[in-house]
């Protein structure tokens, strides 16, 4: 195995894929904005017997990703994988909507992940091979009462997916996209509402690091789940709303 780069590592899916990642051979580059978060990984990777290399990072920095990712190229080898998983949710109904609001959430979620994306290509780009993966979420696939601005961003992580991967097949890029459902991390345990087939960190980076040794485009869990939200995406407008107005708060 090589080198993977984990952006969002310092909890939640970032942190047990990074770990998944050193249980299964890999050497990993840790990037967060909280510095003792990245110490304290590197200090569980270290007794499983992995390296994992801290490089505190605030993704929404675009010079300070490019330096970042030029840092670990000069220093530590070239990035074989990329998992760019850094991202924010918060929700909020249409009494909180505002433009700072949904401009907060893109500016991580959607120039975040295309900040890190940009310098990785181009090294990538020049070598003719890696492989890239981005979290994006199961909300990109239909509108959700109280998600109108993470859904949105995710839905544009997928979108941007869809339209670079054939793109970077001629040279020998990989591009995967990761659409997880409920999964527990500290942001998943701030939900006051159910949240149906909750996942545990551990089992969800295991059925990521398995779908990305297969090189799939699409990794998506849990199935039964992703199930009903693909079925929701080709349902007329009436009965979708119908559906969705149910979760809306009287």
């Amino acid at each position: 195995m090589g080198l993977a780069w984990v952006t969002g590592s310092g909890a939640g899916i970032g942190r047990a894929v990074t770990l998944e990642l050193v249980r299964r051979g890999w050497k990993v580059v840790v990037s967060a904005r909280t510095q003792s978060d990245l110490v304290e990984l590197a200090k569980e990777a270290a007794k499983i017997g992995g390296s994992v290399f801290p490089m505190p990072l605030d993704v929404t920095l675009r010079q300070s990703v490019v330096e970042v990712v030029n840092r670990i190229e000069d220093e530590i080898g070239p990035i074989e994988l990329a998992i760019l998983n850094a991202g924010t949710y918060v929700r909020f109904g249409v009494e909180e909507f505002t433009a700072e609001a949904v401009e907060r959430q893109f500016d991580i979620n959607v120039m975040g992940t295309a900040n890190c994306l940009a310098p990785v290509l181009t090294h990538m780009r020049g070598r003719k091979a890696g492989h890239i993966a981005v979290v994006s979420s199961l909300t990109a696939y239909r509108g959700l009462p109280y998600a109108s601005a993470y859904g949105a961003s995710k839905a544009a992580l997928t979108n941007m997916c869809e339209a670079l991967k054939p793109e970077l097949d001629p040279f020998g890029i990989d591009l995967s996209v990761i659409h997880p459902g409920f999964v527990k991390t500290p942001l998943t345990d701030e939900n006051e509402f159910p949240m149906p087939f909750l996942m545990e960190s551990e089992e969800a980076a295991r059925r990521i690091v398995d779908g990305l040794e297969r090189r799939k485009f699409e990794i998506i869990f849990p199935r039964r789940f992703a199930y009903i939200l693909k079925l929701m995406r080709i349902l007329p407008y009436w009965l979708y709303f119908a559906l969705t107005r149910k979760l809306v708060r009287s």
